[in-house]
């Protein structure tokens, strides 16, 4: 029997998203839930200055909202978003001036190392203990090519299969998996280094 479209057990993204369409804006309040951090750390990592990922985050939700009435799911929305943070990171790099290293530190002389890494998912990532690791992590993060960089950030932070890296860059799926083999060879690399200098 099929449950009427209010049924709360119905409460995948893309389900969401059409209830927001309909003017539920609790259904928009999940999905920003759901997804702030994780678009927020993916924008972060690629352009490195908190403030430019705050208003191009924003910009982003605000585009969702401007979106909500053509929405369509014919991809996962989670696909969807980030394809579209994607998009904001591609513009804004192609006209900014200049970038704020990740190693930055904010008014109080605390970088944001830990926190980033202590809320990612991603494995190597949940395993940083330290300031230290965390800044050798964000730091080899900072010196993958970009291709190789966006693939790991869309499939850390995104959550995204090789597929749907795939279809949001714009390249083969064997393209897609290859960034990503890269990436985490390198990572794992960087990151077995650091681990000998500390031993």
């Amino acid at each position: 029997m099929a449950a009427p479209p209010s049924n709360p057990l119905d409460d995948s993204d893309e389900a969401l998203m059409l209830a927001f369409a309909r003017g539920n804006m609790n259904a928009f309040e999940q999905l920003y839930d759901r997804h702030e951090m994780g678009v927020w750390r993916f924008v972060y990592r690629s352009v490195q200055n908190e403030a430019v990922t705050d208003d191009l985050v924003q910009e982003l939700w605000f585009a969702v909202t401007r979106s909500a009435a053509s929405y369509q799911p014919t991809a996962k929305f989670r696909t969807w978003l980030f394809t579209m943070a994607r998009n904001r990171v591609i513009d804004y790099t192609r006209t900014a001036k200049q970038h704020v290293s990740v190693d930055a530190e904010d008014d109080e002389g605390e970088p944001m190392f830990s926190e980033l890494a202590a809320d990612s998912r991603l494995g190597p990532l949940r395993q940083v203990t330290s300031r230290e690791q965390a800044r050798a992590l964000l730091d080899a993060i900072e010196q993958l090519p970009a291709d190789q960089r966006e693939a790991f950030l869309l499939q850390a932070e995104g959550d995204m299969s090789v597929d749907e890296i795939a279809a949001a860059t714009g390249v083969s799926f064997e393209t897609a998996k290859s960034r990503l083999r890269y990436a985490r060879n390198k990572l794992k690399e960087l990151l077995a280094d650091f681990a000998e200098v500390r031993a």
